[in-house]
């Protein structure tokens, strides 16, 4: 399809954040909004980059690379692992953990009875104090876009549904959605990568500052064979 690349006006900004492994939503409206409207044209243009742009419908924008395939690094374990951990806890308390984790809010109060009550399972993901919790869990649920954070309150965001998605697929039984509004909990996950989904990929910060040295040249090399194949067209 022919590109037009000045109706990208958003395409370095929305490419930087992709790229880096951030999730574009709502709460991004300038970018999101682009995106919705051009959305094929993007596509378009980041498949010659070999990413592949993702649309989730309740509302958020993701990169999958293709070189990375199956991959599951050490991130996505441990943010897949601390969101059985909450949906367990919230279920425990008699809240909704779909309430919550659908655009709902946690205290940063919270964390120390959360960390004590899961400090077996928070060992596996090598978190032993609320500042290993909010640094490598809560800091990392920001940077990439799952969360907000004001005022020592955490608010999650749209795109947190990839890991209520990994919450259903381990159980086995999508129907297990309904039971989510209920009191019941869920059985104790076990850090392994063969219980994330395959197409969650964070990337680490060591890889993530490798591929940002790199951007500015696939950014440029897009571009550049996007004007020559339209100028072959003419």
């Amino acid at each position: 399809m022919n590109i037009d690349l000045k109706e990208l006006t958003q395409l370095a900004p929305i490419f930087r954040e992709l790229f880096k492994g951030y999730h574009i939503s709502r709460r991004d409206p300038e970018l999101y909004t682009q995106l919705s409207n051009l959305q094929d044209q993007y596509r378009a243009l980041f498949k010659s980059l070999g990413y592949e742009l993702t649309c989730d419908t309740r509302g958020f924008y993701y990169f999958v690379p293709e070189q990375m395939g199956a991959q599951v690094n050490k991130t996505a374990q441990r943010l897949a692992l601390f969101t059985f951990i909450l949906v367990e806890h919230l279920a425990d308390q008699g809240r909704d953990p779909l309430a919550v984790l659908d655009g709902g809010s946690l205290g940063r109060d919270e964390l120390p009875p959360l960390l004590e009550k899961y400090k077996d399972l928070f060992l596996q993901a090598e978190v032993t104090t609320q500042e290993e919790l909010e640094e490598k869990v809560m800091r990392r649920l920001t940077q990439l876009g799952f969360a907000s954070e004001d005022n020592g309150v955490y608010r999650f965001l749209a795109p947190m549904h990839r890991f209520l998605d990994v919450c259903l697929s381990v159980q086995q039984d999508r129907d297990l959605a309904a039971s989510l509004h209920s009191a019941l909990p869920l059985p104790t996950p076990v850090l392994v990568a063969d219980e994330v989904e395959e197409d969650i990929v964070i990337i680490e910060p060591a890889e993530e500052i490798a591929r940002e040295e790199n951007e500015e040249d696939a950014l440029a090399r897009a571009m550049a064979e996007e004007r020559e194949a339209q100028e072959i067209d003419a």
